[in-house]
This record gives C-alpha cells, structure tokens and sequence, in this order.
C-alpha cells in the first residue's frame, strides 16, 4: 500500500470514528448537546481535528443525516420484498412508519430539523434521501398500472407525504388526540394504510 492510499484509509478512519461518535451523542444526548467540542473530547482529539474533515456542525450532521437514510434504505430493501407489486408498496409504507417511529430522533434529524439542511445550497441536489426516494419511486413504477396516479413522482410525493404526517404526529405525541393506547393506534394505521392503497388503485 503506497502512502497516498495509507493517507486515505487514515481519513476515512477518521471519518468514521467522528460520524460515529456524533450519531451516539446526538441520539443520546439531542442535537443541542451534541457540538464540535463534546464529541472531540469523546474521542479524545482536538476540535481543530474534527475541523479538518468538516467545515462546522452543520456539515457534520449532513453527513450523520446521509449515514441514517444509508439505514433506511437498506431497511427497505430488508422490508419490501414481495413480488407483488402492491404489496410490496403496502410493505414499502409500513417499513417507512415502523423505522420513523422507532427512531425518533434519527427521523426528526432526516425530515425535521434544520441544521443539516443548511449545508444544502438553494441550487443543489438534496443527494442524502436519493437512495431512499429511489427504491420509492421504484416501487410505485413497478405498481403503476394498479394506481390511479399516472406520474410516479407525482405519487411518491403523496405517499411520502403520508407516511411523513403519520410518524411525526406519533414521534410528538399527537396521536393521543384519538384517546387510544399505543396497540391501538398501531392498529389504526395500519387500518389507514389499507384503506389509502385501495383509494388509490384503480
């Protein structure tokens, strides 16, 4: 191994070694708490360090953001695997729930808070959520001659939309407006899902 490629592996190391000590930090202690200098005293190096490999927090939480959507799409692959194409879309759907609202603060990190965003200019492409977005859009093509909708992005929007409305109101704690325990609520969306997906077939 030359030293250009020894250079390298030691900065993806690096990488690494600070992305995840940031994720831990962040899901244990929240995004506020989580800052440049707590986690370069975690892993026992300078801040100055950490400022090599990323320009400020922002930066930073763009990259631990891509590391959770990476999570989510191979959570999807995992899930949505029937050869059915609308049941692969239901499964789609409920993986997507089941993942948000089982990491909250991954979840408020990927589609909520604003920090990470910051690091995306105006005119540029939000490239963390492609892969996720992707398999969507896949799923709703493979499902297109059963939908109603003719333009699959068009579609994925709306089913992103709702899988979205239904993990944030859980993950805030709206959902206790229905006056129901978490086993039936669960029951509720999932009733609601069904029900869309018919909606929406032809």
């Amino acid at each position: 191994m030359g030293i250009s490629d020894r250079k390298e592996r030691e900065k993806q190391e690096m990488r690494k070694l600070i992305i995840g000590a940031a994720m831990d930090m962040f899901i244990k202690d929240g995004y506020e708490k989580t800052s440049i200098r707590n986690i370069a005293e975690k892993i026992e190096y300078s801040p100055a360090t950490i400022y090599l490999y990323y320009k400020d927090k922002d930066d930073l939480f763009y990259e631990i953001q891509r590391e959770a959507f990476d999570h989510l799409h191979a959570y999807f692959q995992q899930h949505a695997i029937s050869a059915d194409p609308m049941e692969r879309l239901r499964q789609l759907l409920k993986a997507y729930i089941e993942y948000g609202i089982a990491n909250p603060d991954l979840y408020d990190l990927m589609f909520i808070l604003r920090s990470p965003m910051k690091a995306v200019q105006e005119d540029e492409f939000w490239e963390n959520c492609h892969g996720a977005f992707q398999f969507l859009l896949d799923t709703v093509g493979a499902a297109k001659d059963h939908l109603r909708f003719s333009d699959p992005v068009q579609a994925g929007m709306i089913l992103w939309g709702l899988g979205h409305g239904i993990i944030a109101l859980t993950i805030r704690g709206r959902m206790k407006v229905t006056r129901m325990n978490e086993d039936e609520q669960a029951d509720l969306v999932q009733s609601a899902l069904q029900q869309f997906l018919q909606i929406i077939q032809q």
